[in-house]
């Protein structure tokens, strides 16, 4: 019914508080501790003591439990915790979470946080080194038994259809590439601060699986990254200006597996983003024409590509062309390939600061906001807007 219906959830919370860890190749530290600083931050963000807390959100992918990092943040007794499966498919649906429980009155305040050592410990990278026997692994051993491995590889197999479907060649990828880091380099918090590239710069990076490059692929980062979550009556007496949940939505499409559902019948899009799109577009109440700054999932360059066409930015094939025109400002904050890859949740928090005004590229009198989550798997998404 969700899925065909617009869902009462919208106005009823907003984001008020986001912190975060510096974004390095080596914290030096446990993830329990980023999970702990990024908490910290984000409630003093929000002008919140640990005392506020009542609930708490995060990623099935997490070594650090809720009631850990509860201990570690001083944060007392809890009445909601919550986490949400499928990788970064995850990060908006933990706003989401967050805000079904506010609107439900099970919570108050809610922290949704992500933290992780993906660089100098678990690299997600690094492909599928053991997995212990899972329904949902069986899709896998289809796979991975001629070679395809890594997230790239299976990511791969989708950018050459795309391509051969519209007579594209592989260096339409770089715009998105290119875009991604001309905003990171003019952001202080981006591990690529300072480093733009061309597209030659792309078109020369070295092939990891074809048709995707090095640069077609998001960085492996280690830091943490946490949201603050609150009714929206209680945030307007807050210190900063309310990012409010205009819409939040989960999607997971026919036929789907994790970042191997081959067996569709088309392989040139994201079947699981086009049911977030449609029911972001029916709670919202706006239209693609209304969003002022888009920040997209973008672990893999063509998957980016996709989701402007999902969303209905753009018609089919034509992606690479809107992103060279700079039709729509896009991962202002350098995205995962620029700024730092934290399962998309820092593109949460850019989407906030966009609609503060305090942006490091801000998109003037920004209103409203698109995030989505990871893709290729079962999926998520927001629309944040300034309170009215």
């Amino acid at each position: 019914m969700s899925a065909r219906a617009r869902d009462a959830l919208g106005g009823r919370a907003a984001i008020v508080g986001i912190g975060a860890t510096e974004f390095s190749k080596d914290s030096g530290r446990s993830e329990l501790r980023l999970a702990a600083e990024a908490v910290r931050a984000a409630l003093d963000d929000a002008g919140l003591t640990a005392a506020d807390v009542d609930g708490m959100v995060t990623f099935t992918m997490d070594t650090s439990p809720e009631i850990t990092v509860a201990q570690a943040c001083g944060i007392g007794e809890l009445s909601f915790f919550s986490r949400v499966h499928y990788g970064g498919g995850a990060a908006c649906a933990t706003v989401q979470q967050a805000a079904l429980a506010i609107a439900a009155g099970v919570a108050e305040v809610v922290v949704c946080y992500r933290a992780f050592n993906e660089r100098s410990g678990r690299r997600f990278g690094s492909g599928v080194q053991h997995r212990e026997p899972s329904a949902e692994g069986v899709a896998l051993g289809w796979s991975l038994p001629f070679g395809l491995l890594t997230p790239a590889s299976w990511v791969a197999m989708a950018a050459q259809r795309y391509l051969h479907t519209y007579g594209l060649d592989p260096e339409v990828f770089g715009q998105v590439a290119v875009t991604d880091r001309a905003y990171a380099a003019t952001n202080p918090a981006a591990w690529f601060h300072g480093r733009p590239i061309t597209l030659a710069d792309h078109a020369a990076s070295r092939w990891i699986v074809e048709p995707l490059r090095l640069l077609d692929c998001c960085q492996e980062t280690d830091g943490g990254q946490a949201i603050v979550v609150t009714s929206l009556a209680r945030a307007r007496a807050l210190p900063h200006r309310p990012a409010v949940l205009a819409a939040a939505a989960q999607g997971a499409g026919r036929a789907q597996e994790q970042m191997t559902s081959f067996y569709r019948d088309d392989l040139t899009g994201l079947p699981e983003m086009n049911v977030v799109a449609r029911q972001l577009w029916r709670t919202s109440g706006v239209s693609p024409q209304d969003i002022d700054v888009a920040i997209l999932y973008d672990h893999f360059t063509p998957f980016v590509l996709m989701q402007l066409e999902e969303f209905g930015f753009c018609t089919r094939g034509e992606a690479a062309d809107f992103v060279r025109r700079a039709a729509l400002p896009l991962n202002t904050h350098g995205g995962q390939l620029g700024e730092a890859y934290l399962h998309g949740m820092n593109g949460i928090a850019e989407a906030v600061r966009q609609l503060r005004g305090t942006a490091v590229n801000q998109v003037p009198e920004a209103e409203r906001v698109l995030v989505t989550a990871g893709t290729g798997v079962p999926t998520s998404g927001l629309v944040l807007a300034v309170d009215a």
